[in-house]
């Protein structure tokens, strides 16, 4: 219909009066309050919430069930503590933690063979009648350790991707002389396994010196590696010979050796799971301790690295002599009153100081900045060689264990120090075999020293003195080489500071993580 102006004018546009009334949005007054916090609810407990992970919390609280909780819980952080110390600076990446997993074991079955042959090896030819008994324990003990020695080190540089299977085959020849100790404990066989056990695990570490520079992670160095390495093996010899101590409790000494027998193939699988590129050798060029080695493609030693050399080398001369002459001379002293507890203790007490001693020295040496680390070794030196002056003209057990504390120490730091020297002095491609050549010379050391203290008689101002005589003469050689002088002039001619690097044309070191190569 048509509309008219009037009905325009009295039609009312629509206003917001007329329109209909808008809803409006929700404001927060409209929204229900918010539920009252849990925390003023003080009265009753309120269990937390449950981790994906770990033990959970009992339902029904009594002191029982929150004490086994606390331990669990106590024990997974300790675990996860644990984890994360291994797996530092990228160590799981480089495979310096599955090389840990087998040092450890390592150092386990030399504490847990310890404590099964204490009334044997130790102590069975420590008697002043019986001169024979001690010639026959150094015989096929000691002196072939002597013979082998220098071989293993060149033995090792021919070794062509086969480190882990050597590594592996020294664990697995264990195992079985444990077990043929154990099944011989009371005849003449226990002899010659313990030889040949000796000298495999000597061979193990020797090994064990030339892998690790292939599993170094980039962001930290050999020193803090291999003191890495050290405290997580003492960590393991004190936990699994506390474990030994309690099968030789229970079923006697075998009992003992076939648990090192279990431990013993469990560290071969282990070292089975070191990665493949530890075994890649191509661009490695070996050393030689010559000044001028015959062959041209070796890498002569420096004067820096000879100096750590001669002094780590003598101070394991007393670390080897104390640790066997100790038990003969305990043995010969309460022999007339029948004491097998007071030689343990004491025993015990001289083990406790020196495994303290390996633990403050690796510990500080981790933290310090070798600026001089020859300087370090002489120091070392001269602290043992006073503390051995000190044991032999106050003769006793207290200042034995101030030895074994004072030697262990100095021990760690010259050692920590020649790696540190080994690291700067020479180049990369010639480091694994500067490492097992050196471990070589400190296992040989060692074997002269325990020989020292087999062959001594078991007094102590007669032993302290003779081992004081010899510390002097090492003292007095490194500090001559650390000059460029030599008290023993047919060992080789004067050597440079630095030698220069030998290389191989063509030849490139892969880095870790890579594949080995093929056949």
């Amino acid at each position: 219909m048509p509309r008219y102006p009037w009905q325009e004018e009295r039609e009312e546009p629509p206003t917001y009066r007329t329109a209909p009334p808008r809803e409006e949005p929700p404001t927060y007054r409209t929204a229900p309050p918010p539920p009252p916090p849990t925390y003023q609810q003080e009265h009753r407990f309120v269990p937390p919430e449950q981790p994906t992970s770990g033990p959970r919390t009992p339902k029904k609280l009594t002191v029982t069930r929150v004490a086994v909780f606390r331990s669990r819980q106590l024990g997974q952080r300790g675990v996860e503590a644990f984890r994360r110390a291994l797996h530092a600076d990228g160590a799981d990446q480089s495979g310096l933690a599955a090389l840990t997993w087998a040092v450890m074991l390592n150092y386990a079955t030399d504490a847990t063979l310890a404590v099964a042959l204490a009334n044997t090896l130790f102590f069975s030819a420590a008697t002043g009648e019986s001169q024979g008994k001690v010639a026959l324990y150094l015989l096929i003990t000691v002196a072939p350790f002597a013979v082998i020695a220098p071989v293993i080190g060149p033995a090792l540089d021919r070794i062509q991707h086969g480190r882990r299977l050597a590594l592996a085959v020294s664990c697995f020849g264990q195992a079985l002389l444990a077990v043929v100790m154990a099944l011989h404990f009371d005849d003449w066989g226990l002899y010659p396994a313990a030889l040949g056990t000796m000298v495999l695990s000597k061979s193990f570490n020797v090994l064990k010196a030339a892998v690790t520079p292939r599993v170094l992670p980039p962001d930290i160095t050999l020193v803090k590696t291999n003191a890495r390495l050290t405290v997580f093996g003492l960590a393991a010899a004190g936990v699994f010979g506390a474990v030994a101590a309690g099968f030789a409790k229970l079923f006697n000494s075998p009992g003992a050796l076939w648990f090192t027998a279990v431990l013993c193939i469990a560290a071969a699988v282990l070292c089975l799971r070191i990665p493949a590129w530890v075994e890649v050798t191509e661009g490695e060029v070996p050393t030689s301790l010559r000044a001028e080695p015959r062959q041209k493609t070796r890498q002569p030693l420096g004067r820096q690295v000879v100096v750590a050399l001669w002094g780590n080398g003598t101070i394991r001369v007393l670390t080897g002599f104390l640790t066997l002459f100790a038990a003969f001379v305990i043995k010969a002293q309460t022999e007339r009153d029948h004491a097998p507890f007071e030689q343990i203790l004491l025993l015990g007490l001289i083990g406790a100081a020196a495994g303290l001693g390996n633990f403050l020295g690796n510990g500080i040496g981790a933290r310090l900045q070798f600026g001089r680390p020859d300087q370090m070794i002489i120091g070392c030196l001269s602290a043992v060689l006073g503390m051995t002056v000190i044991a032999a003209l106050i003769p006793g057990v207290p200042t034995v264990v101030a030895l074994a504390l004072v030697g262990s120490v100095s021990s760690a730091l010259a050692k920590i120090s020649l790696d540190a020297t080994i690291q700067d002095d020479l180049p990369e491609q010639s480091r694994a075999s500067a490492f097992g050549r050196s471990e070589t010379i400190l296992q040989f050391g060692w074997v002269f020293g325990g020989a020292l203290g087999v062959l001594l008689p078991a007094e102590y101002w007669v032993g302290f003195a003779v081992v004081g005589l010899l510390l002097a003469a090492g003292l007095a050689q490194t500090v001559m080489v650390n000059r460029d002088r030599t008290l023993l002039p047919w060992l080789g001619r004067r050597r440079p500071l630095k030698s220069d690097p030998v290389t191989r044309p063509n030849q490139h070191r892969p880095a870790p993580g890579a594949a080995a190569p093929g056949p």
